[in-house]
């Protein structure tokens, strides 16, 4: 689980912290997924999110832009199923980096930010075809990862 150091373990304060850091009456660590530099670039370079997707399926964040380009043209099935693969990607990229399915997941770290884009798409993708009750699990979900989510992607 990568801390803010980028370590895996951040510095023993001898405030009430752990060997690791970390204060244990505060909850678990945020957890930050590892960079794939080629891929983001590829993306912020305007490469087809396709392509990127197809060459590097782990990644949500071509999941997330493939997601938020169908639901901004209105194909509202398309954009939950590519938010979906995006989402789900996201979740084995979370485990795999230590989340054991609560903590935060800060927008902060740009690596982080496919899997949450992911995640906001699926939401509101998942009220327009009326699943109402994964709408809501997505909201909360997002809002208890890191509530700057929601003013960042501009859903509130």
């Amino acid at each position: 689980m990568m801390t803010s150091s980028d370590s895996g373990h951040g510095s023993h304060s001898g405030h009430g912290g752990t060997a690791a850091g970390h204060n244990l009456l505060s909850g678990p660590p945020p957890t930050r997924l590892p960079s794939d530099a080629a891929a983001t670039a590829a993306l912020a370079a305007g490469a087809d999110p396709s392509a990127v997707a197809a060459a590097t399926p782990e990644l949500s964040a071509a999941w997330a832009v493939l997601a938020e380009q169908a639901f901004a043209a209105g194909r509202t099935v398309e954009a939950y199923a590519y938010a979906r693969t995006g989402y789900h990607r996201g979740l084995d990229a979370l485990r795999r980096a230590g989340w054991r399915g609560i903590g935060p997941i800060p927008w902060s770290h740009e690596p982080n930010r496919g899997f949450l884009r992911a995640l906001a798409v699926l939401g509101q993708a998942a009220a327009v075809i009326g699943e109402t009750a994964e709408a809501d699990r997505c909201r909360t979900f997002l809002a208890d990862s890191d509530p700057t989510v929601a003013g960042a992607l501009g859903l509130v």
